[in-house]
């Protein structure tokens, strides 16, 4: 099963405690960092690198305990730092100017590095992250619980009943979108649920660079809605909030033209 463009050059780069793998359109162009979101891979945005690699170089990362990338730490229960590790993939890979963008918890990761590493990011985009409370330890040693016993039994599932699942569950999604969605649930590792240890109010907050939060309709089951964007527009000046109508948590792959006109619209204008 073809997941992606094969010209497209692959590599990992080591941080902190591990290493994180990645896929990259290439060329002199501006940089674009992608950040996935939970059981997904890199490549599962190759309909939107596809779509801007003419103009921008599109580096999509494996986050920890996805992809290709190094598993989590065996606790599973310490706060991660994965906007940290976006900001050790940049360095590495001899960035600057980045435009950081992700999507549900790589959205949440993605804003972490741009609050906490300013001088690498220029610009934001964060597709319907879970703007949701910190959780305690009990809570959260029962969610990764919840979580392993979800993701194992999607890892001993063959291509064909992982892409029927896939048909069945997103039946409106392009058909571009399930090898890689079903590669990566075969790649996800247990423990692979990230703690997310800090209001999401104070990253929002710390972002000083253009941001564009995307979001769908919440009755079909956006993350985000009208009340959470409102929040988030008063809290930080510098960001925009556009709904995508008629989708849901996976924006770009249920109203991918309108996502994509949103997405050019501001890159045009940062």
């Amino acid at each position: 099963m073809v997941t992606h463009r094969s010209e497209w050059p692959s590599g990992e780069v080591e941080v902190t405690g591990g290493r994180l793998a990645y896929h990259r359109t290439g060329g002199a162009l501006p940089p674009i960092v992608l950040s996935h979101g939970l059981t997904d891979n890199g490549l599962c945005w190759t309909r939107l690198a596809e779509a801007l690699e003419s103009d921008f170089d599109v580096i999509m990362l494996d986050a920890r305990g996805h992809g290709a990338s190094s598993p989590p730490g065996e606790d599973g229960l310490s706060p991660d730092t994965p906007g940290r590790d976006i900001a050790e993939a940049i360095t590495a890979l001899g960035l600057s100017g980045v435009i950081a963008m992700g999507h549900s918890l790589g959205a949440r990761a993605t804003a972490a590095c741009a609050a906490e590493f300013p001088d690498l990011i220029r610009a934001v985009i964060l597709e319907d992250p879970p703007l949701v409370p910190p959780i305690d330890a009990e809570t959260a040693a029962k969610r990764l619980a919840r979580f392993n016993d979800q993701v194992k039994p999607l890892r001993d599932m063959t291509e064909a009943e992982l892409l029927a699942l896939g048909r069945r569950q997103s039946p409106t999604w392009d058909a571009q979108e399930f090898p890689a969605w079903v590669a990566s649930k075969q790649q996800v590792a247990r423990n692979a649920l990230p703690i997310l240890p800090t209001p999401w109010q104070d990253d929002i907050r710390r972002i000083r660079v253009p941001t564009l939060l995307i979001y769908g309709d919440a009755e079909k089951g956006s993350l985000v809605g009208a009340a959470e964007a409102r929040e988030a527009r008063e809290i930080n000046k510098a960001l925009r909030a556009v709904r995508i109508e008629g989708a849901a948590h996976n924006v770009r792959r249920e109203n991918f033209p309108a996502y994509l006109l949103a997405v050019r619209s501001f890159l045009n204008e940062i």
